[in-house]
């Protein structure tokens, strides 16, 4: 949960001060707030982990300087392992 919440701040930090609009910057700052909320509860659905990262890497992919901030959520969200296979 450490590494998640660390992670996640760290990206918000960096988004915030990003100086470029670009047109989903606040649908990646949504989802960076509901990783922070997911994780600050303690029991963070890894579906729903999976689907923020997902949407934050589409919003702010292309913007290279977020890319290690991003790079160190994704390694965050991977700790909780995969979701689980339904048949």
């Amino acid at each position: 949960m450490t590494e998640l919440r660390t992670a996640v701040s760290r990206l918000r930090r960096e988004l915030a001060g990003h100086p470029s609009e670009f047109p989903d910057r606040g649908i990646a700052e949504d989802e960076l707030a509901a990783l922070d909320a997911m994780a600050a509860s303690g029991t963070p659905e890894i579906p729903r982990l999976r689907r923020s990262l997902l949407l934050v890497a589409g919003a702010i992919g292309s913007v290279s300087a977020l890319a290690p901030g991003l790079r160190a959520v994704r390694i965050a969200v991977d700790l909780f392992g995969e979701p689980p296979r339904h048949s």
